[in-house]
């Protein structure tokens, strides 16, 4: 298998190579109180002890505003049946939309932060900001993991069966589900 260079000028299209990556709503509250969701895929666990986890939001999104003035997030991990309504979060600003109102999705009261989780989804992981430092193009925010809820349903023995069944965004508004299953969404405006 031959092996080519990808054009330098090309370069800052890197992370299009960089995939499949689990898709996840993350869910943050304004002043008020009112929540907001935006779909990520550039997160991950970065801490045992303490537990810490990591999400990429670039400054423009209404979100990273929520999450630097409120100073928590909640994780939210959905299955692939949710895709339209994962899909739908990630194409429009919750500056002007109420996105738990077109989606139906159903915010899930937290037990340790203000934000809400998704009752849908079948992770909820409640975060407090530590850090929030920028890199390039984006801010990384580092939450300490004060909560965890899984749908029992969904796990055995802490790994997650294929009832599951994540999102992975494999680029340019292309999903795909462990199972095989493939979705080309409609290209965001």
């Amino acid at each position: 298998m031959a092996k080519v260079s990808v054009p330098s000028k090309d370069l800052k299209t890197f992370y299009t190579y960089a995939k499949p990556l689990t898709t996840i709503l993350v869910t943050a509250v304004d002043d008020k109180g009112a929540p907001n969701i935006i779909t990520l895929a550039w997160h991950t666990p970065i801490s045992i002890e303490p537990p810490l986890y990591g999400i990429s939001v670039g400054p423009r999104r209404y979100s990273h505003e929520l999450i630097r003035n409120s100073g928590e997030f909640v994780v939210n991990y959905p299955s692939f049946d949710l895709l339209e309504k994962v899909h739908h979060c990630g194409s429009v600003s919750g500056r002007k939309e109420d996105k738990f109102r077109q989606t139906g999705l159903t915010p899930l009261p937290s037990e340790k932060v203000g934000a809400p989780g998704i009752a849908e989804c079948y992770l909820n992981i409640e975060c407090r900001l530590v850090d929030g430092p920028s890199f390039g193009d984006h801010t990384w925010f580092v939450g300490e993991v004060v909560n965890i809820r899984a749908d029992d349903a969904f796990f055995d023995a802490g790994l997650l069966r294929p009832e599951g069944d994540p999102i992975l965004y494999m680029g340019k508004d292309l999903y795909q589900s462990l199972k095989g299953k493939r979705a080309q969404m409609r290209q965001r405006k």
